[in-house]
């Protein structure tokens, strides 16, 4: 039995769980425990001592075991030792470290049953889980709550994997309401009625815990005035909100909290797990863990990895602004960022800003990126948007994971959005698509013909421009192109103007529909990707499972997960599931699609075996949760990071 009484004296530098705590008697389920609810308002105002905490479970967390009666005084309890300790990137392989780790979990759920763990880069086997930890995600977005592009899919798809593999996992996200139709995403998540006080720009915010268990994870929205307007989580139709960091650093404050004082299925995540902080708007966690709560001995024994989505979105802000952070002045070094002298304003910027990605990749105890190619990439000056230095600094500890594609969504033999169905074993219904889509489109019906699909936003990293420069010499020959996507105006007038001049060989669709995004996936022969960058790409990983050839340029995630065909493999069988062409210009994307186009009408063998290759690949979330299986493991092998 530990109990530790501490009073809390420092908001700003101290973790708010040495404050005073309210203990509520509360249900859930048959069991009635003691809820700590540090500086929590509840309606009643029943309070009561907390009697007995009957143990310590190794990862932190504490059961109550029992609650006397109603007291007059409020207790001060410390959930978590009080102890001084402190301590603390690109690979193409997974590379095995040396030394063993285990991990000890909350008894009664958490097993440490250890058996092999196998890691394959091209599609890792399916394995029992080697050691369960608790882990919570911290992300501005997760579907299907909130969405806008691949960090949502990630967030809401990961966590499940994660959960049905044994792991105790929390998801930390905003509750956005929008005052429409998509506020109901949220009516099944309960007030937990825990109110906590987080300090930062300048005074004192109060923030609300939403929860909603579903799936295996505990769904943790933190409710803010802030996070209630219309628009997308980070702008409206005249932009970006000029307090996203402002709204970000709630979200990070609340997260670091969560852990410790919300009970969920009676009990506390404690202080032994993992952060898995994503994008910059999570990238404050490993920094307050180091700043804000290592030097007080709480989260001692806890890790946090850094997830990259999307390097060119780092989260940077004024100098000025370091004060908003509630963060003590001397960290201010972990953020503090230069802009080069070419990206100033005038003469007398001196270019000093904060970055919240720099003070992550700072702080955090691994990095993982999208893809293992990507991982590499951002080491390097073209991709690294200057911060590739610093992630060569600490290359040893980055690594890439592809991501996994919602495999119940994405089935053709279950797609409610296409007109017939098929499977690897029967692939009679891929034709039957692609007539459909030709008469839906009002191109001719042209069962031989070969189809060629793009999906995608119409910008400048899309590689846009390549198609645009290409489709007059890809239009001349006997082939039929169908586009889907909303951007830069002058890319969305020119499919309008392509589509008047080939009225029998090219459609635009201005926009973006889910249902005719299926269709084109399912219909098309051929999905061109020519983006400049991309951190992993899911509509490749789509076009595979739907038996559609991907021809794409070798950057990031499309260079890991497209194999370019050789005809002379596999003693004349072939190998291979697409064409990745290098370098991104007109000549090579033209080259790649003439190949594409040669095989799909002369080697009718072949492009079924490109077809059927590409269907069999293994994209689920399970697959990657392996992957990600081991990183975890590597986390704890090293101390956590220290200054």
């Amino acid at each position: 039995m530990e109990t530790l009484l501490r009073s809390h004296t420092n908001f700003l530098t101290k973790p708010l769980v040495k404050s005073g705590v309210n203990v509520n008697n509360t249900r859930f389920g048959d069991r009635t425990v003691a809820i700590s609810k540090q500086r929590c308002n509840n309606n009643n105002n029943n309070n009561v001592k907390l009697q007995v905490v009957s143990r310590r479970s190794e990862d932190g967390s504490y059961f109550v075991e029992d609650v006397k009666k109603k007291n007059k005084k409020k207790s001060e309890v410390l959930l978590g030792a009080d102890v001084d300790e402190a301590g603390p990137v690109v690979g193409f392989r997974f590379v095995s470290q040396s030394g063993d780790t285990q991990v000890s979990n909350t008894e009664d759920i958490i097993s440490d049953d250890k058996t092999e763990l196998i890691v394959d880069d091209e599609s890792a086997e399916t394995t029992s889980t080697k050691v369960t930890h608790n882990i919570v995600f911290v992300t501005s977005e997760a579907s299907p709550y909130s969405k806008t592009g691949g960090l949502g899919d990630v967030c809401g798809s990961l966590p499940i994997a994660l959960a049905a593999r044994g792991h105790r996992v929390m998801v930390v996200t905003p509750r956005y309401l929008c005052g429409g139709p998509a506020d109901r995403k949220f009516d099944s998540a309960v007030d937990l009625g825990c109110r906590i006080k987080v300090s930062c720009s300048g005074g004192v915010q109060e923030v609300v815990f939403f929860h909603e268990y579903k799936a295996g994870v505990d769904w943790v929205f933190v409710d803010h005035p802030s996070f209630h307007r219309p628009g997308n989580p980070y702008g409206d139709a005249y932009g970006a909100f000029g307090d996203n960091q402002f709204r970000f650093t709630l979200l990070c404050h609340a997260a670091c909290e969560a852990p410790l004082v919300l009970p969920l299925g009676g009990y506390t995540y404690g202080e032994k797990f993992l952060f898995l902080a994503n994008d910059w708007h999570a990238g404050l966690v490993p920094v307050l863990l180091a700043a804000k709560y290592r030097p007080y001995g709480v989260y001692k024994d806890a890790r946090s990895i850094v997830v990259i989505h999307n390097l060119a979105h780092q989260g940077v802000e004024p100098a000025s602004t370091y004060r908003n952070f509630g963060l003590p002045p001397e960290w201010y070094g972990a953020l503090g960022w230069i802009f080069p002298t070419w990206a100033r304003t005038h003469a007398l910027d001196t270019g000093e800003a904060v970055n919240i990605l720099k003070g992550a990749i700072v702080t955090a105890d691994r990095i993982l990126t999208v893809s293992q190619g990507y991982s590499w990439e951002i080491t390097t000056p073209e991709g690294g948007n200057g911060l590739d230095e610093l992630l060569n600094s600490r290359k040893t500890v980055v690594n890439g994971i592809i991501n996994g594609i919602d495999v119940t969504e994405w089935n053709p033999s279950l797609d409610e959005h296409i007109p017939s169905h098929y499977s690897l074993d029967d692939l009679s219904g891929k034709i039957e698509c692609k007539i459909a889509l030709q008469r839906e489109l009002g191109l001719p019906v042209r069962p031989d013909c070969p189809l060629i699909g793009f999906i995608g936003r119409l910008d400048y990293q899309k590689g846009i421009d390549i198609i645009l420069s290409g489709a007059p010499d890809l239009l001349q020959d006997d082939v039929q192109f169908v586009m889907l996507g909303s951007g830069e105006k002058q890319y969305e007038d020119w499919m309008r103007a392509t589509e008047a001049a080939f009225k029998d060989k090219f459609r635009g669709w201005v926009g973006f529909n889910v249902p005719i995004s299926h269709r084109i996936t399912a219909g098309c022969d051929i999905l061109l990707m020519p983006s400049r960058f991309e951190p992993c790409g899911l509509n490749q990983l789509y076009a595979m499972r739907y038996g559609t050839v991907p021809v794409v340029h070798a950057t990031g995630g499309l260079g890991d997960s497209v194999k370019t065909f050789n005809p002379f493999a596999d003693e004349g069988k072939g190998e291979g599931t697409g064409w990745a062409f290098k370098p991104l210009t007109r000549e090579s994307m033209l080259d790649a699609l003439w190949v594409a186009i040669e095989t799909y009408r002369k080697h009718k063998p072949s492009w079924e075996g490109l077809m059927k290759r590409g269907m069999e690949r293994d994209y689920s979330w399970d697959n990657a949760a392996v992957q990600y299986e081991q990183v975890f493991e590597w986390a704890f092998v090293d101390p956590p990071y220290v200054r």
